[in-house]
């Protein structure tokens, strides 16, 4: 059972890939398009990102009360239409409707996410980070395909008759609606409702309660640090990922050299997973957690030094930066997973993705102010320094 919800939680991150990379490499472009502004390039992933928030919460309800099945297949197909909302949006030239449909996209989002969780609820504790890994790398083929359609896409949408930037979101409505029905579908029996009556089961045949207070105390900390891995790290993503399709754009670079860069940098969030998954399991949270630091600061520091007309640099700095965010979020999920039991676990898994997705609209909001009123280098670098809290912050989670 545990290797079938892997194979299906997979196929579903196939199509969720495709659909959050496809509407984020466009969506800074089509609110700079339609505001006529870069200040407010960054209000669309702050506004997914806000809208993720509302959905991670209403996700890990529905899962913890009705199970995985039925809350990931809602958040999915929600996400898709507002997707489609976001076309719409574009034909008409409306920014109220755009917005409205950009927060109502970023359950698609939060879904993506939260679909890692799925994986880890019939994993025993030595295999939840590389069960996390598998549906994050599966992700990696739609993530990865999504940016590069960007120009298909582009040209459909002209042919039949609306703005090229909307064609991404139509991929992604498809993407996103497809991955819903996959997990409804083929999602059976219910991982979670398998885990919570092993745990019952458990509970029912414990002998000794003696540990209870330690686990408990245990457990509060290793919530708080793996949140804390987690929100810093989808801070500092974001906020450098979201305005660099507008630095390139700036600087002379077209939608398809944007979408290269996008591209590798979606592909090194995800695709490194499985090894990342391995290493977690096997040296431990701690270290991954800190690695996930320095690979940020690195990632900062090279997309602010970088010339402007380097394509090449930016694509190890982006990069990078999609892998220090892929070892902090396997290695933050990883803890959060090992801090809480089935009884309880959706819901929890459902608050902390709300501090990620509040997090990383914070980033998506301030980037777009911090380069209209300084630079691109700026924000780059203090990415990167701010990524360093994460040093202190896992020490202090070895002391006992």
């Amino acid at each position: 059972m545990y290797r079938k919800v892997l194979v299906v939680v997979s196929i579903s991150q196939i199509f969720g890939g495709a659909g959050l990379a496809a509407g984020i490499t466009v969506g800074a472009l089509l609110a700079q398009q339609m505001l006529g502004s870069d200040a407010f390039a960054g209000v669309p992933a702050a506004l997914f990102t806000l809208g993720s928030a509302v959905a991670a919460l209403i996700v890990g309800k529905l899962s913890q009360r009705y199970g995985r099945r039925t809350g990931l297949a809602t958040g999915f197909i929600v996400g898709g239409l507002g997707s489609v909302g976001v076309v719409f949006a574009a034909i008409f030239n409306s920014v109220i409707l755009l917005f409205v449909s950009l927060l109502v996209y970023g359950a698609g989002t939060a879904t993506n996410l939260q679909a890692r969780y799925a994986g880890t609820d019939l994993a025993n504790p030595k295999q939840r980070a590389t069960a996390i890994s598998i549906t994050m790398v599966m992700t990696t083929f739609g993530a990865v395909a999504g940016p590069n359609l960007v120009d298909i896409m582009g040209g459909i949408a002209l042919f039949i008759g609306i703005p090229a930037l909307a064609g991404s979101f139509i991929l992604s409505a498809a993407a996103y609606i497809l991955a819903g029905l996959v997990l409804f579908i083929m999602l059976r029996p219910d991982p979670l409702d398998i885990a919570k009556r092993i745990a019952t089961y458990n509970q029912e045949n414990k002998q000794n309660n003696d540990t209870d207070l330690v686990d408990n105390n245990l457990n509060k900390k290793g919530l708080a640090v793996g949140a804390t891995v987690m929100v810093l790290s989808q801070t500092v993503m974001v906020a450098i990922m979201t305005m660099t399709p507008v630095h390139m754009e700036q600087h002379g670079h077209d939608l398809t050299e944007i979408g290269i860069v996008i591209g590798f940098h979606i592909g090194a969030m995800y695709l490194p997973s499985l090894i990342t998954g391995m290493l977690v399991d096997k040296i431990g949270r701690t270290a991954m957690s800190i690695a996930s630091g320095i690979t940020l600061l690195l990632a900062g520091l090279l997309a602010a030094l970088a010339p402007s007309n380097s394509v090449i640099l930016l694509i190890i700095a982006l990069s990078l930066l999609g892998l220090g965010w892929n070892f902090g979020l396997i290695s933050g999920t990883a803890q959060i997973v090992d801090s809480t039991m089935p009884a309880t676990r959706a819901k929890t898994q459902g608050t902390l993705d709300v501090l990620i997705a509040l997090a990383g609209a914070s980033g998506g909001a301030l980037s777009g102010m911090v380069v209209a009123n300084t630079s691109f280098v700026t924000l780059s670098i203090g990415g990167g320094l701010l990524s360093l809290v994460l040093i202190p912050v896992v020490i202090w989670s070895r002391r006992s």
